[in-house]
Formats: structure tokens, sequence, C-alpha cells
């Protein structure tokens, strides 16, 4: 049996593969971890710019001329009046406002395109098909395109940033066309600004999402231009730390979208919009949008780092021997060590002395500068008090 693409592409240059299935949705395709230095990949991220290989997102496209209003109908995001060569983030929620699946999308040319956890393409793509009826759009898979990602602040300047010819000012979920490659007759694929991550959210990160049967030329070109080879550990890591979620990793089943910071619209990189109406769930998110808080948040953790093991997500995470939360995303960064996603419950501050208790307990604490404020008013409330305190004195 001839290789795939993929693993021709990591053994080549001695990657370490991945985490096993067992161990989180990473089982569909594998990818590179690391390729020997993974502190050092993440160093470089920070400060000049890798390739990571991200064949495990699971491609899927919409064409047809109700694409938008349609998706519009079903999903969190406002996306009907979706300009071309733009991005956005989505939500599909069930009955409860529980998040069930979590996408990208990009509409290049009449077609959107969608990209996810490889291990929910499948259902994502069910779901979508089941909710076509009388809608002109036809849902399908893309087994033949795949994902790589750009990290680092050369990823938007100079060699690499001239060979994708991307826009200097390119806006966060903007998109644009790649330049043709010498073997092809014409530009095929397109490369999308995402939101920067890393400590503060400041590492620049744009994907390319491209034919599978282009990815080698790419890698080489963009490894030639400058880009250091990394595995999905530098990404991980960098994305733990900007704290930014992962469906299936740092939700559960009863995650809803306020818990891990995607609700706002796409300019606020969110995933949920508070202006439209008529999907799934929709009367839950306006209910903890207006009256209530989440019963979780997302924090980040730092983690006690003198064991070699490490928790796996959905380890309990306890307090005085009380189930607070759950861990998600366990990762070592380069400069702040072992660090965490976790929710927790929103009691829980950040002076409390945390074990996340699984088959390798590890004392743990909250970064404060993780915890986000909330002290909005809601629409709601006031409201409400305005009844209570009854018409003005005059």
């Amino acid at each position: 049996m001839t290789a795939s693409p993929i693993l021709t592409r990591q053994s080549t240059h001695g990657a370490v593969p991945g985490p096993t299935a067992a161990d989180g949705p990473d089982d569909l395709v594998e990818v590179a971890w690391h390729y020997g230095d993974p502190l050092g990949e993440q160093r470089t991220a920070e400060r000049s710019a890798v390739i990571v290989d991200r064949s495990d997102r699971a491609v899927l496209e919409l064409p047809g001329p109700e694409r938008l209003t349609w998706l519009h109908t079903i999903s969190s995001q406002h996306v009907q009046g979706l300009p071309d060569r733009t991005s956005a983030e989505n939500l599909s929620l069930d009955l409860n406002g529980r998040v069930e699946e979590h996408f990208v999308l990009t509409d290049v040319d009449g077609v959107t395109w969608i990209d996810t956890e490889g291990a929910r393409g499948g259902p994502l793509l069910d779901f979508l098909t089941k909710m076509v009826f009388w809608a002109q759009v036809q849902p399908g898979a893309r087994p033949d395109m795949t994902v790589l990602t750009l990290i680092g602040p050369d990823v938007v300047r100079g060699p690499i940033a001239e060979l994708l010819e991307l826009t200097p000012d390119a806006p966060v979920y903007a998109a644009g066309d790649l330049p043709e490659l010498h073997h092809e007759e014409e530009p095929i694929g397109f490369w999308r600004v995402m939101p920067p991550i890393g400590e503060g959210g400041r590492i620049p990160v744009v994907d390319l999402v491209i034919p599978e049967s282009s990815a080698d030329a790419w890698w080489t070109q963009l490894t030639d231009a400058g880009a250091r080879m990394a595995g999905t550990w530098a990404h991980e890591a960098h994305r733990v730390a900007a704290l930014r979620p992962r469906l299936g990793v740092d939700t559960d089943d009863r995650t809803i979208p306020h818990e891990v910071n995607w609700i706002g619209d796409p300019s606020e990189q969110g995933a949920v919009h508070l202006d439209k109406g008529c999907y799934r769930g929709q009367e839950t998110v306006a209910r903890v949008h207006n009256l209530g808080k989440s019963p979780r948040r997302l924090v980040l953790l730092h983690l006690d780092g003198s064991a070699d093991e490490r928790p796996v997500p959905g380890d309990p995470v306890t307090a005085a021997g009380r189930a607070v939360g759950r861990v998600g995303t366990v990762v070592d960064h380069f400069e702040l060590g072992p660090i965490a996603l976790a929710l927790v419950k929103r009691a829980v501050g950040a002076d409390v002395d945390l074990l996340v208790d699984g088959e390798h307990p590890m004392s743990a604490r909250i970064d404060p500068d993780s915890v986000r404020a909330d002290d909005r008013p809601q629409a709601g409330r006031v409201a409400i008090e305005r009844l209570r305190r009854g018409p003005a004195d005059s």
C-alpha cells in the first residue's frame, strides 16, 4: 500500500506522531505532534513563523444559491449576508442550547467551505444533510481537501506573505485566493486569517485550505520561504495560552456557548451572534445573556509539573475534595510550563487550591488573568429593576 502524502510529509522529516484516539478526536488522520524540538517549535512560532500540518481537520463544502440564508436559519452565527472571501466561526446547538458542533466557514466564489474536528466531520455532514429540506444547497464531504496552519509574526510580512499574496492589512476572518503553483493551471484553495493565539492573543495565525494533492508543494515552498516545520503541540500550546477552546476536548455534553467564550458577532471573534434568532437553542442563549450567568467558565490552569505523567481531558477538578469542574487540553508550554484549560464552577476563585484528580493527580491553580470580568449590566435584569421601581416621581 502506498503511503499517504500526510505520512510521507511527516516521515521524511522525522516527525513524532500525535496523541492517540484515546486522548482526543485525532483518530482519523495521524498528524505530527512535533519534529524533535517541541519547545523550540513553540518559541519559533512566537518569534518568527512555523507551519503545522492540520490534516486531521474534516473539510466540507456547501454549494448552492441558498447556502448562506439556509445556514443562517440552522446555526448560531449571522451569515446570511456574509461577504465573499470572508470567514466566521459557527455553532450548532441542541434544544437546550448546549454545543453540539463548532466549525469554521469561509465563503468563496459561491461555495461555503467548512472545516471542523476530524471526528465531527461525519456527524456535522449528517446534520446539515438532514436539514436541507427544500433549500437549494448540497452539503458534501471533501476528503481531498486539507488544512495547513501558519503561526507567527513572519507569516503576515516578508517572504511568506509575499508567497501567499497575503494582503498586509487583512483583518481577522478575511480570506483570499492563493497564487498559482508552478504545476497548476489555475489557483486552487484559499488563505484565511484566524484570531491570533499565544499569551495575550498576539501571535498571527493564517490557515490554508487546499487540495491534499498540492499540500506537499505548498509545504516545500513555505518552508523554503522561512517557515519552520512544527507539530500540533506548538499550535495547542499557544491556543491554550490564548484561552481558545477546542470542541470535544475543552467542552463536554453540557457546555453552553457562554462558558467557553463563544458569544459575540464575528468582529468579536465569537461564534454566536446575539442580534439574530430563529435557531435551535436560541432561548437558552438569550436567557443566560439577559438574565443570568453561565454555571461554569473556561479558565487557564497552571499545573504542578513535578510529575512525569499528565492529566487527560475529562479528568475531574476538585477543591477540598469537592468536584468543581473538568480539565480539557493539557499541554507543556515553553515558558509557562504545564498548563491546561478547564471548565470550573463560576464561584471558584483564582485563590483556591485545586487538584486535577484523575489517574495522575496534580495540584493546580487558576491563572487570575484568565478569569474574565463579567460585570456588564444585563438587559433583562435592568428591565426587571425598572418595573420593580415603578414610574419615577414627578
